[in-house]
């Protein structure tokens, strides 16, 4: 999944700090160096964080998950 993080967020053309400044702006206490770890596959993103992320990049859930299928 951190992969297809990393792809919307460059597509969107969000820098991770920007990001984190927007999810911070909705309630979501998100710092860069989590998001990092997001995108690195290090940590597992949280719900309510995903449902922010659909909603800035005006996409489907499918877009975080796709070629996860196994």
């Amino acid at each position: 999944m951190g992969s297809n993080l990393r792809r919307l967020r460059l597509a969107n053309g969000l820098s991770q700090e920007k990001l984190c400044a927007e999810l911070q702006r909705r309630g979501c206490d998100i710092g860069r160096s989590t998001y990092e770890k997001y995108e690195a596959g290090e940590l597992n993103i949280r719900a309510s964080v995903l449902i922010e992320l659909k909603k800035i990049y005006n996409c489907s859930y499918d877009e975080f998950f796709a070629g996860l299928e196994g």
